[in-house]
């Protein structure tokens, strides 16, 4: 029995590791390493002096859009301020919806705008071309133009009797 408890003390204190020095439970330097793909760096914009005309070409378009919706809008507030009240069909409340129609056409032609612009964002694009800042911005620009001018032909609809 005694020779039975020292062969099992004689092997557990073989599986023991002389100093004390225990395995670092730190991750190993396979284990850190990252195998992502790097990722690929932004193409440099190469200046299109053909692109920045018909950006700047419709950047103007749009600040004519823009006036003449705010000069509409300013009239379309005073029919619909006048308008307040009529029953719909009265002259006021047709001369409000008239208003309000001639804004419509504007918001269209804001809407062809965008879509102009973004038909040479595709274009360009489809030709392998990183995305153009001025023209990404003027879409931006114009989406939120035109988005603005939604709210207020809506608000001043409200004003008026439903038809």
């Amino acid at each position: 029995m005694k020779r039975l408890v020292f062969l099992a003390l004689l092997a557990v204190a073989g599986c023991a590791q002389p100093g004390g020095r225990f395995p670092s439970l730190l991750p190993r330097a396979i284990e850190t390493r990252d195998d992502a793909e790097p990722m690929p760096s932004a193409p440099a914009v190469v200046a299109d002096p053909a692109l920045d005309a018909q950006v700047a070409a419709a950047d103007a378009a749009l600040a004519k859009l823009r006036a003449d919706f705010e000069v509409g809008a300013a009239r379309a507030q005073q029919l619909a301020d006048a308008a307040k009240g009529m029953p719909a069909g009265s002259e006021a409340w047709l001369n409000a919806q008239s208003a309000l129609a001639d804004l419509d056409v504007i918001r269209a032609d804001v809407s062809s705008s965008i879509s102009d612009l973004e038909r040479l964002a595709i274009d360009r694009a489809a030709a392998g071309n990183p995305p153009y800042p001025a023209l990404d911005a003027l879409r931006s620009a114009a989406q939120t133009q035109h988005g603005d001018e939604g709210i207020i032909v809506e608000t001043l609809s409200q004003q008026l009797a439903p038809a």
